[in-house]
């Protein structure tokens, strides 16, 4: 199998390192390994969907002070 780096993976997908890392820390990309300090993503590996907005548009959880 061949594996790409998180910078291989960051041109592909369009998002950036840190995120891809992220990704990589929480198991969400199938079938990456982590081995010491780095992280190997299979070359056929898909892009998750990204889940940290549910709604898909944000939505303001406060009120800001000049609204009250």
């Amino acid at each position: 199998m061949e594996y790409m780096s998180i910078s291989d993976a960051s041109t592909k997908w369009g998002i950036s390192k840190r995120r891809i890392q992220v990704l990589c820390a929480q198991n969400r990309i199938e079938g990456v390994t982590h081995f010491g300090k780095s992280w190997a993503i299979p070359t056929n590996a898909q892009k998750p969907r990204d889940a940290r907005i549910k709604s898909g548009k944000y939505i303001k959880t406060y009120i800001s002070e000049d609204r009250r």
